[in-house]
């Protein structure tokens, strides 16, 4: 359900398809992390456990918890697709009252042994609980959200998760320490957040079954080859879920190691530690809510290149910030105050804090992009397998880290190789799917050079198939389009253009097709109309320049007809499009026929307008009524539209 009039992702909080489905994954989240941080802390800190020292505590604690991931995420994602997802969320948060009751009674046991073997029984079944959510959750939102609303609600989930883990932490490690009735804080706090948990799910609001019919398979390990196999079949959605797994990994790395870091690298109290993880949260909260603001409320997956960048090049930063640090004077390690006094600390948290956003930036566009392009009867077992590959990843990662550390490296050394390994995954990623790369370029283009208006881009369809047929200025066009349109474009381009050095490698990575006039190379221009045919067959947008060539003079050229082959053998709905304001840009040929002749000619951030119109459906297309309409359109743009006059009309075959 699209809300066009919705305009800020904070204005979701007041609507009832989002608030209390927000609130309930803060809740579940800040819960588990209340319980587990201050089970960590007892067995480190308070308990003797000869089978359990304090220095396997943590892992311990944390593979129990990622366990449930591998063996019930199959399941899971097949209830979600199967049941309605707002009856699983209640069945779940009354599982957590039960599994928080258990846990209460534990800590409030004087056994240590039957302490700790309950909540550690307890903390595989908050594992569970949180396998069961986590296809729910994310496949929860684009039932709920438009195309122009699932980025900031992405962004605002992925906020709150963290912001709640923070809030766990903090609050557990609080409770726990107090001097006395600490455990019992601890218990009452626990089963109180559960409680408001079930309160607060009773109104989210019905989401119905997308696939009613399905029969579950029981076994995990068919189940999720069966999925990743599924998710395969389209590939930009099967590589993101990689993609996705790889920003765990590298997430892992640096949160398994803070603590260390903060003792030994920064010669840091306990205190110290937290600050690290509040900066690192606060970084990629902040860097998810960037994501709408950034995106002008689309799919942006040209953010996910920056995001990637960002990773890298502030994980190499650290380790320049990290080496040679002052050591403390007159005493063993900095308290929290001291540590902020010094200046060489701020930039190791400057570099967490930027690195921590540029996750941010990298992960919710993929969440996002997978969650509107997955099939809709497979959506939460998509997700379900993400979450296996993730568990898996994040396995990987410790063992990866342990291994380097064993064999001498340094935690700096770690983030090093992480930063680096994460220029040459993300890279093969984007290489992959240059959809990334070249939404990235345009990200670019209409960010830093040009500043770019939308209007009527509602117009252009988020599903199915459609021509996108638009005046022809110059040789960025069909890179301004890209960052329009809220999905891939497909584009026919004249065959010359792949010729050129940039443009031409550019245009071969993102599929353009090329075509050529038919006494020319007879060839390539059958070829191309087949392709066109093939793109419109499955659903996909075509780009088409109906002038057939970039305009010498600003004026609005006659379009041919090859729009009306092209709907010979593929119907489809036909959207007008007007470039505004390109004509006069150095990549125009204002300059006796040259382009790039001026580099910067109108300098930074000149304003170019892209203006869609209302469809035009395919038995009602002319080249005559098709030139009209973005004629039309070209008069309504901004101050500075360029020359527009629409010469009389003549069709001709290119």
């Amino acid at each position: 359900m699209s809300h066009p009039d919705q305009t800020s992702q904070f204005a979701l909080l007041g609507q009832r398809r989002f608030a209390p489905f927000f609130w309930t994954q803060f809740l579940g989240a800040a819960n588990d992390n209340l319980f587990k941080f201050a089970f960590t802390v007892l067995v480190t800190y308070q308990l003797q456990v000869e089978w359990l020292p304090p220095s396997l505590a943590g892992l311990a604690i944390g593979a129990l918890f990622i366990l449930p991931f591998l063996l019930f995420s199959a399941t899971s994602g097949q209830l979600a697709d199967k049941l309605d997802k707002a009856l699983l969320m209640r069945f779940v948060k009354s599982l957590e009252i039960g599994i928080m009751g258990l846990a209460a009674w534990a800590f409030v046991q004087d056994a240590v042994n039957v302490r700790v073997v309950t909540l550690l029984a307890c903390v595989f079944l908050m594992g569970l609980h949180s396998t069961l959510f986590g296809p729910v959750k994310f496949a929860y939102l684009p039932q709920h959200l438009g195309e122009r609303e699932i980025t900031g609600g992405n962004g605002m989930v992925e906020m709150g998760t963290f912001v709640a883990i923070l809030l766990g932490n903090v609050v557990g490690g609080l409770l726990i320490g107090m001097a006395e009735g600490g455990a019992r804080a601890v218990a009452i706090g626990c089963v109180a957040v559960a409680l408001l948990g079930r309160v607060v799910v009773q109104f989210v609001p019905p989401t119905p079954a997308t696939d009613p019919t399905l029969k579950i398979n029981p076994n995990p390990f068919t189940e999720t080859w069966r999925n990743l196999k599924l998710a395969h079949g389209n590939l930009v959605v099967f590589r993101s879920l990689l993609g996705i797994s790889w920003m765990w990994f590298f997430g892992a790395v640096f949160l398994s190691q803070f603590p260390a870091f903060a003792k030994e690298v920064l010669h840091g109290n306990e205190q110290v530690a937290s600050l690290l993880l509040v900066v690192f949260s606060v970084g990629i909260g902040t860097g998810s809510l960037l994501c709408e603001v950034l995106s002008k409320r689309h799919v942006e997956i040209g953010l996910v290149p920056l995001g990637a960048i960002g990773m890298t090049v502030f994980s190499v930063d650290l380790y320049f910030a990290a080496t040679g640090l002052p050591l403390p004077q007159g005493a063993a390690s900095y308290t929290l105050g001291a540590f902020l006094a010094q200046p060489a600390h701020w930039r190791v948290m400057l570099d967490l804090a930027l690195l921590a956003g540029s996750a941010g930036l990298y992960s919710v566009p993929m969440y996002a992009l997978i969650q509107l392009r997955a099939p809709k009867s497979h959506r939460a077992r998509i997700i379900a397998a993400n979450n296996i590959l993730n568990a898996l990843f994040m396995i990987a990662s410790s063992l990866i880290a342990g291994a380097l550390l064993g064999a001498g490296a340094t935690i700096p050394q770690v983030f090093l190789a992480t930063g680096l390994a994460n220029a040459l995954v993300a890279g093969y990623i984007f290489l992959l799917v240059p959809e990334y790369l070249l939404r990235f370029l345009a990200f670019m283009l209409t960010r830093f050079v040009y500043r770019l208006k939308l209007t009527g881009d509602a117009h252009i369809p988020t599903e199915g198939a459609a021509i996108v047929a638009a005046n022809h200025v110059s040789f960025v066009d069909a890179i301004v389009l890209a960052a329009a349109s809220p999905r891939p474009i497909r584009f026919m381009m004249d065959h010359r253009i792949f010729a050129t050095p940039v443009l031409g490698a550019l245009f071969r990575l993102v599929k353009a097709i090329p075509v050529a006039p038919q006494k020319e190379d007879p060839v390539v221009y059958e070829r191309a109309f087949a392709e066109a045919a093939k793109v419109l067959a499955e659903g996909d947008l075509l780009g088409i320049f109906p002038e057939g060539s970039i305009t010498r003079d600003g004026t609005l050229q006659p379009f041919k007809g090859g729009i009306m082959k092209i709907l010979e053998r593929q119907p489809a709905p036909v959207v007008p499009v007007a470039l505004v304001n390109l004509w006069g840009s150095t990549f125009s040929r204002i300059e006796g026929g040259r382009a790039m002749a001026r580099p910067l000619r109108r300098g930074l951030f000149s304003r170019v307008e892209v203006i869609a119109g209302p469809a035009i459906p395919a038995a009602l297309v002319t080249p005559e009524r098709l030139q009209t309409a973005v004629g039309t359109l070209l008069h309504t743009g901004g101050p500075n539209p360029g020359p527009v006059a629409v010469p009389v009309a003549r069709s001709s075959t290119p």
